[in-house]
């Protein structure tokens, strides 16, 4: 009886933005969807929507019985409600009606060890789970996000057809594939948030050093940024930076452009800071992804920023004199910041696919890093068109160690490095902060030198902890009592006293 009444292919509970507008894409694309959310009146908004937006095939159902008993088996329920306590009571409630070889998907910003247990939980009733990270904000749920699911394999090959459809599409397939088992979806979503940092922090850094160094008009701004998203740096993001900067300050009449009314502190929800987490547990550097976190940070601290800038210039510090003394070539100047950002951005995502790798690696998960640029070149909010190249990187070798030492990525770095060079030593002679610039690098002339000064620092630490060190010409590990034999010398510790 309850399976000739189900008509639904799919269900979605939780119609907050994304969810209502991925609802609306699944139907869209001809696949009968059932929706669900506790707050009734976001069921009756988003049928509202399905009706006003061609007649969609979308069902709303009011209690959990109703929508569960409403689909197609072996049933397949989306869950997009915020992260944490409430997932767990969503899928507490679903459970109740749900049967063996049914799947439950969470298409949330979810930690991963989070989606790990639950795949236990659910695991011990029969059912199947796919934690899956989705990108593309709203515009990208509603046209074609990516989708990164991980989990059960049998979950995803039970809703691959519609995954594919509903994805963005770039011209070498669908923005999805199968990441891989336990929590290695939610993972890899919560690096690419990472790499959204980065990405971000470097432009708005590219910002800063045009504007205040180079003395840059936003009408201005928004011609360069459009250039450059006309060439190697073509993305989403240097695309709606463009468009920003076009923005007057119309709607309250006021003058000028609404960028610069934006107050300077910047928001977030965690996933940078499970990023930067994630990477020192697993000792990979990723510094320009923390330095962009850190930037997060101080920008939350208006009030003690404003007091800094006001007891430093009353100690004859004044803000922006330095810039004053800088001169500077715009042209060249341009060129050289498009040129810095580039370099920047391949340190950036090296990082987050090195800390990729370092995750795979511990747990067995076997990630296609290929693969993983190629579904970000489309629908999410890091798509850009060198991610093809990156591609092509680990397709040459899957076993890059890093793309900066890609053949084809290298010869780049090489080229821009003194371009590089020039722009964060211009913003450091300005008195303007490039963390993110300056941190990638320090990265890059770290990873390149093959020897560095670590052998002090592992001398200091086998002085004062008897910690060993390793010897460059003989094998084995080694202990000086350095002190002593420095005081024998003559030249002992405090000797300069």
């Amino acid at each position: 009886m309850e399976s000739s009444i189900a008509a639904s292919r799919i269900g979605l509970a939780g119609l907050a933005v994304m969810g209502q507008n991925l609802a609306l894409n699944i139907a869209d694309k001809g696949f009968p969807i059932s929706v669900y959310n506790r707050t009734t009146s976001k069921v009756d908004e988003t049928v509202d929507r399905a009706h006003r937006e061609g007649s969609l095939p979308l069902i709303g159902q009011y209690n959990p019985r109703d929508f569960v008993l409403s689909l197609q088996r072996p049933r397949s329920v989306i869950i997009l409600v915020k992260a944490g306590a409430p997932v767990d009571q969503t899928i507490a409630a679903l459970s109740e009606h749900l049967e063996p070889g049914d799947c439950i998907i969470d298409g949330g910003n979810e930690w991963y060890e989070n989606t790990e247990r639950r795949i236990q939980t659910v695991t011990e009733k029969g059912l199947l789970y796919l934690g899956m990270g989705v990108s593309g904000g709203e515009e990208g749920a509603r046209n074609g996000p990516s989708l990164m699911p991980g989990g059960s394999f049998q979950a995803y090959n039970n809703i691959q057809d519609i995954l594919f459809k509903v994805a963005a599409q770039v011209e070498d397939g669908p923005c999805v594939t199968y990441i891989g088992e336990g929590g290695s979806g939610n993972f890899v979503k919560m690096v690419h948030n990472g790499i959204e940092y980065g990405d971000m922090q470097l432009i708005s850094e590219a910002y800063d050093v045009l504007k205040h160094v180079g003395g840059l008009s936003n009408s201005e701004l928004a011609d360069i940024f459009g250039e450059w998203n006309r060439g190697e740096l073509e993305s989403f993001l240097i695309e709606i930076t463009a468009d920003i900067f076009k923005v007057k300050d119309e709607e309250f009449g006021a003058d000028g452009y609404l960028v610069d009314k934006i107050l300077d502190k910047t928001g977030m929800k965690g996933t940078g800071k499970w990023t930067v987490q994630q990477a020192a547990e697993l000792s990979v550097a990723a510094p320009t992804i923390a330095a962009s976190l850190d930037c997060r940070f101080l920008s939350g601290l208006k009030e003690e920023r404003e007091n800094a800038a006001a007891v430093l210039k009353e100690a004859g510090l004044s803000e922006g004199e330095e810039v004053g003394s800088v001169r500077v070539d715009k042209k060249r100047l341009i060129d050289d910041v498009r040129q810095a950002l580039y370099a920047s951005k391949i340190c950036s995502y090296a990082q987050g696919m090195n800390l990729l790798r370092a995750k795979s690696n511990e747990k067995g998960w076997g990630l296609n890093f290929g693969e993983l640029a190629r579904i970000w070149k489309g629908g999410c909010i890091i798509r850009a068109v060198f991610l093809d190249r990156i591609k092509k990187a680990y397709q040459r070798n899957p076993n890059l160690a890093s793309l900066i030492v890609d053949p084809e990525f290298a010869k780049e770095m090489v080229q821009r490095q003194a371009a590089w060079r020039r722009v964060v030593g211009l913003a450091i002679s300005a008195g303007i902060s490039t963390p993110g610039m300056c941190a990638s690098l320090a990265y890059f002339d770290t990873y390149r030198r093959a020897r560095l000064p670590a052998n002090l620092v592992q001398a200091q630490r086998d002085l004062f902890g008897a910690h060993t060190y390793e010897r460059v010409d003989r094998p084995g590990n080694f202990h000086t009592e350095w002190t002593k034999l420095a005081r024998k010398s003559g030249t002992g510790v405090g000797a300069l006293n």
